[in-house]
């Protein structure tokens, strides 16, 4: 069982190292641009206004960002995309706009850039950056270290790219300035308010009979409104799980299994033709070699805290006799039995410390100067503070440590023995909690403040990993081919569902590059059968899911790049001409007044008021969003009343109480200034929108994942 466990378990891991290694020889480094491989795919991943975006930099570029930035493959591919589309575009930009980096403008990227002008081996005489110890530099790598060199080219690049687009991003800006009106404008907008009463009649109030929208209606005001309605093609599903989920029966055998570790039994020996005694759990003598025979998980010999075992069993683990045994129990997927080993009193350690490093100390940064002597004195000084004030070491850290932890306060977490290094390591385990002391390292001098010690436990544990046997993955099996055999013969797949008593969950709105279904990852299979040319609506098809078991799936809608389907958008327009018909039906059917009180009266509703309405705002207290009945607040006299006006949220009566208008002052230039700087805000990311908009983008991403 635990055998056929392991192997469930690690196929799909199989495939992944297998698949990985027919693809070496593919994927060089990220930085080769592809040269080397023996091997170059043709096809583009994309084009940019016919500017072919290359498969293998992609390639490279995805395997790198899944390594080094621990991403899924979808997150790598939709980075990846975005940052190349980018680029491309960008580059397109500059190109156009005859944008470039000369000498002596890529020797100031280099003199600005910390990597470069703190580095000694750049620096003259007076610590600074000196373009022609870089330039002597570059020639002996060249020379000595032709990878060295092309990394180098690939930065240099970067470095032109980066100030490309600072160089674009400044020019932008300078071509948005807002003017004094502007300002002037910005001023009363905020400044001039009104009072009003208002009586609504809310679009609710009015039953959707008397406002009925057809399909005819829908249609055509997507028509009229396409700008508004331009969809991305999408696919709709609905699906079966049958999940593949150890039965009650195959959870009591793996339990039961557990259960004979807890005696020792007699067993015939083939090779030595005699008859043993194999020891259980609490007698046997090799406990790492028993744990390894019968267990899912290797014998582990780490120690271990009150807070990492497992919460539901925790207290009764950390509190067994040396000896004992606990279980069978339910840890996260597996069944469980632990025999105690070993206590350590204080065996774990929380600590902080303030870190002075001097020149030529262990990892000590270019910037650190003092010497041993004087980084001594500074330590010693610092352990006086602390000690005389034991509160102040977390912000003693902030402001004086060397240290990674500074940012922290110094504070290191709990750690075992052997995790620091010997000085270190000796004076916080041999003190007690709460005690100040300092000691030296290769590191330099550390003031060192003891914030905690915890007990620590060695258990031995025997771990069987919960999974289906071959009967309950067989009958899973069984059921999902009988249900896609008939939801493919022609019949209703919810009544052919509904007769087992399946749960049908349906899917909205499926993108191709789309990985994961509600409740399910890592479905990309599904979601490629549901684009693919060949697959029809009404066509269904089995699918294994990763974790074990099957899903049954059917695509009921497919829908194309451009204007959305009456259906899709069904909803959205169907409470626009809703609300518009139920104005009309109220202007038609509702008594007007000349007064609030005597058309609020007659309608059976309330006069509400709003106080202190400016045009920035736009929201009524107690009726929502109404850009149009506050601006029109704004054109009326005070005590004016108006006649009945649409709304977004109802039909409105209003009058305006009060007008206060802002006094004018002698210059608006800090108003014209917050504009200007709201107009510049994001401008490159706002330019990128425009002109990818612009420009013809084939994206080929989903013909390769």
């Amino acid at each position: 069982m635990a055998i056929l466990g392991k192997i469930r378990e690690r196929s799909i891991f199989l495939i992944l190292v297998i698949g990985m290694a027919l693809f070496a020889f593919v994927i060089s480094g990220v930085f080769d641009g592809g040269s080397g491989s023996g091997f170059e795919t043709r096809a583009p991943i994309g084009e940019v206004e016919g500017e072919e975006l290359s498969i293998s930099e992609f390639r490279n570029q995805v395997d790198f960002s899944e390594r080094n930035f621990n991403m899924t493959s979808s997150q790598a591919v939709e980075n990846v995309w975005n940052q190349m589309l980018r680029s491309t575009i960008l580059q397109q930009e500059f190109e156009a706009l005859g944008l470039g980096v000369g000498k002596s403008a890529l020797e100031l990227v280099l003199s600005e850039n910390p990597n470069f002008n703190s580095d000694t081996r750049f620096q003259n005489e007076i610590g600074q950056f000196d373009i022609q110890k870089f330039i002597e530099f570059l020639a002996e790598i060249k020379a000595t270290n032709p990878i060295a060199f092309e990394q180098w080219s690939n930065q240099e690049e970067s470095l032109k790219n980066a100030y490309r687009q600072t160089v674009y991003q400044n020019l932008l800006k300078v071509g948005l300035n807002a003017t004094q009106k502007d300002g002037e404008y910005a001023f009363f907008a905020e400044g001039n308010t009104v009072n009003i009463q208002y009586v609504q009649i809310p679009y609710s109030s009015v039953p959707d009979s008397l406002a009925p929208v057809t399909k005819k209606d829908i249609k055509n005001y997507i028509e009229a409104h396409p700008s508004d309605f331009e969809v991305e093609a999408f696919r709709d599903i609905q699906y079966v799980l049958f999940d593949e989920s150890p039965s009650l029966e195959d959870e009591n055998t793996i339990k039961s299994s557990l259960e004979a570790l807890l005696e020792e039994k007699e067993a015939y020996n083939d090779v030595s033709k005699l008859t043993e005694t194999l020891p259980s759990i609490a007698s046997a003598k090799n406990i790492s070699e028993f744990v390894n025979e019968y267990s899912d998980i290797k014998f582990d010999s780490i120690y271990v805290a009150k807070g990492a075992l497992p919460s539901s069993a925790a207290n009764t683990l950390f509190e067994l006799p040396e000896g004992e045994v606990f279980g069978p129990y339910l840890d996260n997927g597996y069944y469980k039995l632990s025999r105690m080993l070993d206590r350590k009193k204080g065996g774990s350690v929380r600590a902080s410390h303030i870190l002075i490093s001097y020149q030529g100390s262990s990892s000590a940064a270019p910037t650190i100067t003092r010497s041993k002597a004087a980084a001594k004195a500074e330590a010693q000084r610092l352990l006086q503070k602390a000690k005389n004030n034991p509160a102040s070491f977390s912000d003693l850290a902030k402001e004086f440590s060397d240290g990674p932890s500074k940012s922290k306060g110094g504070d290191l977490g709990f750690f075992q023995e052997g995790a620091m290094v010997p000085a270190f390591n000796d004076f916080v385990f041999s003190n007690r909690n709460g005690k100040i002391g300092m000691v030296e390292t290769d590191f330099g001098f550390h003031v060192i403040q003891i914030t905690g010690k915890e007990d620590v436990v060695l258990l031995a544990t025997v771990a069987r990993k919960l999974v289906p046997s071959d009967e309950t993955s067989n009958l899973v099996f069984n059921k999902a081919t009988k249900f896609e055999i008939a939801a493919q013969k022609g019949k209703d797949f919810v009544e052919v569902a509904e007769q087992d008593k399946y749960s049908v969950r349906p899917v909205k709105n499926l993108k191709v590059l789309d990985n994961n279904l509600p409740g399910l990852q890592n479905q990309r299979p599904l979601v490629q059968w549901a684009f693919s040319e060949d697959t029809q609506v009404g066509d269904v098809k089995r699918f294994n899911v990763n974790t074990g078991g099957y899903v049954v799936a059917q695509l009921t809608q497919a829908v194309e790049k451009g204007l959305s389907p009456v259906e899709a958008a069904t909803a959205k327009v169907t409470s626009i001409l809703r609300n518009k018909k139920k104005a009309t039906y109220i202007l038609e059917n509702y008594s007007d007044s000349d007064t609030l009180e005597a058309f609020a009266s007659s309608n059976n509703v309330t006069v509400n008021s709003a106080a202190a309405l400016n045009t920035q705002a736009g929201t009524l207290s107690g009726a929502g969003r109404e850009p149009l009945i506050v601006g029109t607040a704004f054109s009326m006299a005070e005590n004016e009343v108006s006649e009945l006006l649409k709304g977004q949220n109802g039909v409105y009566k209003i009058k305006v109480t009060q007008s206060s208008k802002a006094a004018p002052i002698e210059n608006y230039m800090f108003f014209t200034n917050q504009q200007q700087e709201k107009y510049r805000a994001n401008i490159l990311s706002k330019v990128f929108t425009a002109l990818k908009d612009s420009k013809e983008v084939i994206d080929n991403r989903a013909e390769y994942y």
